[in-house]
């Protein structure tokens, strides 16, 4: 394959070196924001999981409200993040790693196995099935049992649903609307007056962090935090997937992920069309540029940031300078229960316990869905273009009981710890967020048309993220290589 390629038909911009050259097609008119809604809500019902019930509470129980300045900037930042990968796919209908592996073909295999690594670790799972234990009277021992019955479950559901991600986007949609009440709940009656009349601390505690961690908080729990401050990780380049499955811009062009039991499969490659650089199709990207982007700030960034900051507020009126014995185990989450029915009543402390536990597992769910999806697109769109046997939708599946029964197996050996669980998942999302928004800034400033590129103010931002996120990476990286050499 050479990057010879006829101008007027196909991209010139598009590298087609490791991928077949990108011909223009047709932008199909943008639909009203109901109708599009969905891809922003699945990503926020990932992100209210470990960083907004578990990671910022727990840091809040130690140092207070100082250091939410980061998950509000890390949240923000994600927004921006996001809208750089939605671009990608709008424009060509490709998911950002397979515009990544155009511009060296390594990239889908390093990404892919990102994915893999940071969320094969079953923290999710586990800490959902530990908070619910505190219900029941669990032990340990009960709660990992409970954690492996999720993961078979969430197989399960997502091979027997006939269309992979309106099955997924309607149980996070309910999950959504079920957190957001509980949220309003808290808002009304779960926050103290100190909490209230001290909530200035996370602007006057701006910049902390930066230098000395406060508290001594491990700084692979604060990077973790920070990625998880939003979906975090690979999770933010799943969105591409999940705009295309929905339809979003040229990904109306793809095929979708079917059950292959109940299922009508394709066999084609996931490689796409660049949008026609004419005036009614510009007309038609901006106008779906316009609704992501409404989609994106309603559906992720507000019900995140939102959840952010109340559950931290709850943690500070509840439990924030109380001695919580065996903080690996979530002790801090049955203390904060146990402060809640104190203070608002017993009905409130099973809700505050339900609604986390059930949150936890399907963010399970989503983390199985969206890492399935990333491999599956990368080894059909890189490496099996050509074949008809293998589809997306069974290399998806496959990814599915793969990711199922290796976290079965880490829970079953012993390592059922939640909060290390989930810090190692996070932290090191963390680092590979760094790299991929260089690639996003690269990929959109040089492989799309000059009306289409990233530039101005959005340039900037992306600019900023690379050295926020790479700030706190550094300080991983420090932190534990001193420990390597001490």
């Amino acid at each position: 394959m050479t990057e010879s390629v006829a101008p007027k038909e196909y991209a010139a911009e598009v590298s087609s070196k490791h991928l077949p050259a990108m011909p223009y097609g047709d932008i199909p008119e943008p639909k009203s924001l109901r109708k599009v809604l969905g891809p922003s809500v699945i990503m926020a019902a990932l992100s209210l999981g470990s960083g907004e019930f578990l990671l910022w509470p727990y840091i809040t129980t130690q140092v207070g409200l100082v250091l939410l300045w980061a998950a509000i900037v890390g949240v923000s930042l994600q927004f921006f993040l996001n809208m750089e990968i939605e671009r990608w796919t709008l424009a060509t209908g490709e998911t950002a790693i397979a515009g990544f592996a155009r511009m060296w073909k390594p990239w889908g295999a390093i990404m892919a196995v990102a994915a893999f690594v940071t969320i094969v670790w079953p923290g999710w799972a586990t800490s959902g099935a530990t908070v619910i234990g505190f219900m029941f009277g669990l032990s340990p021992a009960g709660a990992t049992w409970l954690a492996v019955g999720a993961l078979v479950a969430i197989g399960i559901t997502l091979t027997v649903a006939p269309v992979v991600y309106t099955a997924v986007e309607k149980i996070e949609s309910v999950k959504v609307v079920a957190v957001i009440i509980f949220l309003l709940i808290v808002l009304a009656v779960g926050i103290s007056a100190r909490a209230w009349g001290d909530v200035g601390n996370i602007v006057t505690g701006f910049g902390t962090g930066l230098g000395t961690i406060p508290g001594g908080l491990d700084a692979a729990l604060v990077l973790g935090a920070i990625a998880f401050a939003g979906a975090g990780g690979i999770g933010n380049l799943a969105q591409s997937n999940w705009i295309r499955d929905k339809g979003f811009g040229m990904g109306a062009h793809i095929p979708r992920i079917v059950s292959p039991v109940t299922g009508q499969d394709v066999a084609l490659a996931a490689t796409g069309k660049m949008v026609r650089q004419d005036e009614p199709n510009l007309r038609r990207f901006w106008g779906w540029w316009r609704v992501a982007n409404i989609e994106q700030a309603v559906s992720f960034w507000a019900v995140t940031a939102l959840s952010i900051f109340v559950f931290s507020m709850l943690a500070y009126s509840t439990v924030f300078l109380r001695e919580l014995p065996a903080e690996g185990n979530l002790k801090f989450i049955q203390a904060m229960g146990a402060a809640v029915s104190d203070i608002v009543g017993p009905w409130f402390g099973i809700l505050f316990l339900l609604i986390g536990g059930l949150s936890l597992l399907l963010t399970a769910l989503a983390n199985v869905d969206y890492v399935s999806r990333v491999i599956a697109d990368v080894v059909k769109t890189i490496y099996l273009t050509g074949s008809a046997r293998w589809t997306e939708s069974k290399l998806y599946f496959g990814v599915v009981w793969a990711m199922v029964l290796i976290g079965v197996s880490i829970l079953l050996v012993g390592f059922s710890q939640p909060l290390a669980l989930l810090v190692v998942s996070s932290s090191t999302s963390g680092l590979v967020m760094v790299v991929y928004t260089v690639l996003l800034i690269m990929l959109n400033r040089k492989a799309l048309p000059d009306a289409l590129k990233l530039s101005g103010l959005r340039l900037g931002i992306m600019i900023v993220a690379v050295a926020f996120y790479g700030w706190f990476s550094i300080r991983l990286v420090i932190s534990y290589g001193g420990m390597l050499f001490s």
